[in-house]
């Protein structure tokens, strides 16, 4: 992206979106090997670690008929600094002792109320002919806060578990004060009045109407595949790394999680100009590619050929899911609100995470070690995706 471009996509506002983002995806990606590490120090069984994971995703889907309506009915960005106030508490918490999983789930209800505010108030600040780089701005902010947070998440761990908490309490508060710069934009659904029973039959149809759009369907079953698969993978090499490579601290499955970020923000930055929202079909090619390489990277054996599988799949997934953000966002914005349709897609792929982490868990009690579960996983992946790709070839054809 030249300077001039870059200028031009750095609406008002957008820095301070891109900061806030940028300390709240740091802090989250620090939490998750922090806490990791305490339900370890605390000896709780091998299926606590998934379990975090699914209390975490739990609260999106659980909020995701309120988070929609609860983003779009004040300015966004407020909603973000609401959002990381949660965050905040649920860190806190967990310092402060409260059971890990319940202070895990907290701070997942605050991602889940900051997740459509952050990525709808993009549509907000900019035109439709700058969303896919205004998202490719974004994910490579959140790629960089998630090498700094995954790294720094996993040494602190090892050093210092306390210590790891009070950085991410830290990190959780100057997100709070970043979110203060960015600009009041009117509310998109504004009056809005807390109506519990009503909102989620109001979520329903919503839903049901965003879903018979084209467009929208098959962003959401890619992405949902997507996402479901990286919380698995991110699981996974929890699990893989003392089996394989014979380390079993935390720092190393960490940073192994963060070749997949270098991957994914190199993929963001030449989606932003090789894919345009006309041209979105292009995704599926590197997104077909992502079950294979996955499969492949079960067979590694040292850490450099492992880094470098892992940066493939993150190249794919990142050429792969922000061409189909812009396009979920375009025709969200379009119909139902940016906000309703990042929480429907919320809902879609925590629904995906919650499964595919289950699955995971099943299979690790069920004696699978983390070499069968990984093939199994590629496969799945790629099983799920290829008749979606051959669905929407055939209709656009």
């Amino acid at each position: 992206m030249s300077d001039d471009t870059l200028a031009n996509t750095l609406q008002p506002g957008l820095p301070a979106v891109l900061v806030a983002q940028f300390l709240s995806a740091l802090a989250d990606n620090a939490l998750l090997f922090v806490a990791i590490a305490l339900v370890r120090t605390q000896h709780h069984p091998d299926e606590w670690v998934p379990l975090l994971q699914e209390f975490f995703v739990l609260a999106f889907v659980l909020l995701a008929p309120f988070a929609g309506p609860f983003a779009d009915a004040q300015p966004k960005g407020r909603v973000m600094m609401l959002s990381n106030g949660l965050k905040l508490l649920g860190a806190s918490a967990m310092l402060a002792g409260v059971h890990p999983l319940l202070a895990y789930g907290i701070v997942g209800a605050g991602a889940a109320a900051y997740s459509p505010a952050k990525y709808g108030i993009l549509s907000e600040l900019v035109t439709a002919e700058k969303l896919v780089k205004a998202n490719s701005l974004m994910e490579g902010s959140t790629i960089v806060a998630i090498l700094l947070g995954v790294g720094s998440g996993g040494w602190l761990a090892d050093q210092s578990v306390p210590l790891g908490l009070w950085s991410v309490v830290c990190c959780y508060f100057v997100a709070m004060l970043a979110n203060c710069l960015i600009p009041s934009l009117p509310a998109a659904h504004p009056g809005v009045r807390f109506r519990p029973w009503a909102m989620l039959v109001d979520f329903i149809h919503t839903t049901l109407l965003l879903v018979k759009d084209r467009d929208v369907s098959f962003s959401l079953a890619c992405t949902s595949l997507f996402w479901g698969s990286g919380a698995t993978l991110r699981l996974l090499l929890v699990a893989w790394v003392p089996l394989v490579l014979q380390i079993s601290d935390t720092s190393t499955p960490a940073k192994l999680n963060a070749a997949v970020a270098v991957g994914i923000a190199l993929g963001a930055g030449l989606a932003s100009w090789w894919i345009k929202l006309e041209t979105v079909n292009r995704s599926l090619l590197p997104g077909l590619l992502l079950g294979p390489v996955i499969m492949l990277l079960t067979q590694a054996q040292a850490i450099p050929e492992t880094v470098v599988l892992l940066v493939v799949v993150g190249l794919c997934g990142g050429l792969f899911v922000v061409p189909l953000n812009a396009l979920l966002q375009e025709r969200g914005h379009e119909t139902v609100g940016a906000g309703h349709a990042v929480a429907i897609q919320n809902l879609f792929e925590n629904l995906a995470m919650l499964g595919m982490v289950g699955l995971y868990t099943l299979s690790i009690k069920l004696g699978m070690d983390a070499i069968e579960v990984g093939l199994g996983f590629g496969g799945l992946v790629l099983a799920g995706l290829l008749p979606i790709a051959v669905a929407r070839l055939w209709r656009t054809a």
